[in-house]
């Protein structure tokens, strides 16, 4: 992984055949500060041994005001003139949506967009990363935002959540949901935000079914398996995904069931097919089947859930009291699945355990590696990533592992 530079202010650069170049300065549409004071850019590679995904991923971390779409430097210039409607496919974006997403469209192409601003994406438990994720996909256009989560601001809320004012009269009484909802609204007044009220495991499969994408967050291991199974049970398919950032660790899980892209390869469009397992199956997968070089932290945060569940703790309700408990478990499950306990070191374990507060700058790269993976899953653009994506700051390193049951063809 390779970090460059300081202080973004909006310049960015990335690296084409392995030279690393500058861009011009993007200018803000919204105006506001953010972020501008982290690092620049952000290279993520990762590569080699059975299991690991091959990737790399330039992240620029541009002010919060930024669209990420700027950020993220992947894809393949098309000139498109702005000055009309575009019709693709029988449906066209308006004069509108073309002059507001111009700079877009000439990244991912008009039909990409015309997705997008059809697309309804539900999100549950609106944490600092969500916020960042919600912030990247609003910007983008996509069609509405469901926001769910009724609890009420807290310290912890205000600790990474941009969204949420620093006035307390401007959120006394109300839940962080329909805060965040007043905020999203005016970074892009084209997308229909709203908030519903209720347990995202309460609703019921007519609920999911207006939704094309599903998003949750600091949700219980029952939870997760819950909903991600209602999505799979419906009559279309719902990609599912969920999210979590613990300290400076951050963790994104991906199921788009059967999913059909076209991806880049040799200056030629390619089709290409991939099948995913559920939360269920992929955390079912013998430890001592996965790939040697796995992910520490995949172990250590599946670790932590089984702790919170068995305690009937909610996600992140751990202090430095729990360490001893949650190493006896980590040594349980060791024994159980014949796996050597030193691959999920007591370091690491005491980091999650002992600092679950979100830390804003790994919010900002979590959650625009979200924005990317569901925005190529709904414009089916680009090839997304299977199944888990992790980054840790402390050794600045993004990974994708590949987490599913071999089958006998593979």
């Amino acid at each position: 992984m390779v970090v460059m530079g300081g202080g973004c202010g909006g310049v960015c650069v990335c690296c084409r055949g392995g030279r690393w170049r500058q861009r011009r300065k993007v200018s803000d549409r919204s105006g506001g500060g953010g972020y501008g004071s982290w690092p620049a850019v952000v290279l993520v590679s990762g590569g080699g041994g059975s299991g690991i995904k091959r990737f790399k991923y330039l992240i620029c971390l541009l002010p919060s005001s930024f669209n990420f779409t700027y950020s993220f430097l992947f894809a393949y210039p098309n000139s498109i003139p702005h000055h009309f409607a575009m019709t693709i496919d029988g449906e066209a974006l308006t004069e509108q949506e073309t002059a507001l997403y111009d700079r877009q469209i000439r990244v991912w192409g008009a039909d990409a967009q015309r997705r997008l601003s059809k697309a309804h994406v539900l999100i549950g438990g609106m944490k600092g990363t969500v916020a960042e994720f919600c912030k990247n996909i609003v910007l983008a256009g996509v069609g509405s935002v469901t926001l769910v989560d009724d609890s009420p601001v807290t310290e912890e809320s205000l600790n990474a959540n941009f969204l949420i004012p620093p006035d307390a009269k401007l959120y006394t009484g109300r839940s962080v949901a329909e805060i965040c909802c007043d905020s999203l609204k005016d970074f892009n007044p084209m997308v229909d935000v709203s908030v519903a009220k209720g347990e995202l495991s309460s609703f019921d499969a007519d609920f999911y079914e207006k939704f094309d994408v599903v998003v949750v967050s600091c949700c219980s291991l029952s939870i997760k398996k819950v909903i991600n199974e209602k999505c799979r049970k419906l009559s279309k398919q719902i990609p599912f995904y969920s999210i979590d950032c613990r300290d400076s660790c951050g963790e994104i899980f991906a199921d788009l069931q059967v999913h059909s892209c076209t991806k880049k390869h040799a200056d030629e469009a390619v089709e290409c097919c991939l099948q995913y397992p559920s939360f269920a199956e992929a955390i079912a997968v013998p430890w001592k089947t996965l790939p040697k070089r796995v992910s520490k932290l995949y172990l250590a945060i599946r670790v932590l859930e089984k702790f919170e569940d068995v305690e009937g703790r909610r996600p992140g309700d751990t202090s430095a009291a729990d360490l001893p408990a949650v190493l006896k478990l980590r040594n349980e499950l060791c024994e159980a699945q014949s796996f050597g306990e030193s691959q999920i070191p007591d370091s690491l374990i005491g980091r999650l355990v002992s600092n679950s507060l979100e830390f804003p700058p790994v919010c900002a790269i979590i959650g625009g590696i979200l924005g990317q993976e569901v925005i190529k899953a709904i414009s089916r653009k680009g090839e997304p990533m299977k199944n888990f994506f992790y980054f840790d700051a402390m050794d600045g390193k993004g990974v994708i592992e590949d987490i599913s049951t071999p089958t006998p063809t593979s």
